[in-house]
């Protein structure tokens, strides 16, 4: 066990993959839309008055005319489809959890909304139509390692119409800057985020070069030892608009957060609004 042990809690290379995806784990899952669905808590999303900030700014930069059609992906349990689609946006959500999925299925049914939600994976999705504007929100897309970042651009600009519009934002180097490795310990006697037996908990946080912050979980169990990691890359402005260009976008405008803050250098996140430039 200690071998396992020590090896277990060892600096991983660069971008190295989970065994699982928690995000899909039966118990796991439960936690992370309990954690969405909390309007108080800024973890999985963000919390409701950012929220109905944010939607009441996208919809003026956007405006739901002529029958837009918008795609969310990673849109979780549906908080902001839902929202979307109150104010007049067909809205099609895409996520790579079960659990959140049918939830908002189910939430959608309930209140009448005309919301397509879809099981997929963005970075393999190939659907049947294109969309006037793409949205991806709350910095998922620093949780890719760059090929994927690559893939994920490539397969957006696919399901846009020319002329159609991607806003996402991600954490900045310079909060990059204000965070220091670390290593903590929580142990459970009982139910936790991660298991609903006593467990242990290691969380330790490992800085990369290039701006890359793990944040690893280590399970330490009754008959298990398993890693969970969440990778972020941290991007200054440049860098960002480089991989979109080279991605085939044009820049619209960059904006401090997704509810358009003005950007600062000092900021923690950054929004981008790309174009799918018109065939010549």
């Amino acid at each position: 066990m200690y071998q396992e042990l020590r090896k277990a809690i060892e600096r991983p290379p660069l971008y190295k993959k989970m065994a699982e995806a928690f995000w899909d784990d039966a118990y796991i899952s439960k936690q992370m839309l309990k954690a969405h669905l909390d309007p108080d808590f800024e973890g999985a999303s963000r919390k409701v008055d950012f929220i109905n900030e944010s939607v009441r700014w996208i919809s003026r930069l956007v405006p739901p005319e002529k029958q837009m059609q918008l795609l969310d992906i990673g849109c979780g349990p549906g908080i902001y489809a839902e929202k979307f689609a109150a104010l007049g946006y067909q809205v099609t959500g895409v996520d790579y959890s079960r659990r959140s999925i049918a939830y908002a299925r189910d939430s959608a049914s309930k209140q009448q909304l005309n919301i397509t939600y879809l099981f997929d994976n963005y970075l393999e999705m190939a659907l049947p139509q294109q969309f006037d504007f793409i949205t991806l929100i709350y910095c998922d897309y620093g949780a890719l390692n760059p090929e994927e970042r690559k893939l994920l651009l490539k397969n957006v600009l696919a399901h846009l119409k020319p002329g159609g519009r991607f806003l996402f934002d991600v954490f900045t180097n310079a909060q990059f800057l204000t965070l220091d490795e670390e290593q903590t310990w929580e142990s459970h006697e009982s139910a936790g985020f991660w298991r609903g037996d006593p467990h242990l908990v290691l969380n330790q946080r490992w800085k990369y070069p290039d701006h890359v912050l793990l944040e690893q979980t280590t399970i330490l169990a009754e008959d298990e030892v398993i890693n969970y990691y969440l990778w972020t890359t941290y991007f200054t402005k440049d860098a960002l608009i480089k991989e979109a260009r080279v991605a085939g976008f044009d820049i619209c405008e960059i904006f401090g957060d997704v509810k358009g803050s003005p950007y600062s250098e000092e900021g923690s996140t950054m929004a981008m609004l790309l174009k799918k430039p018109f065939p010549i």
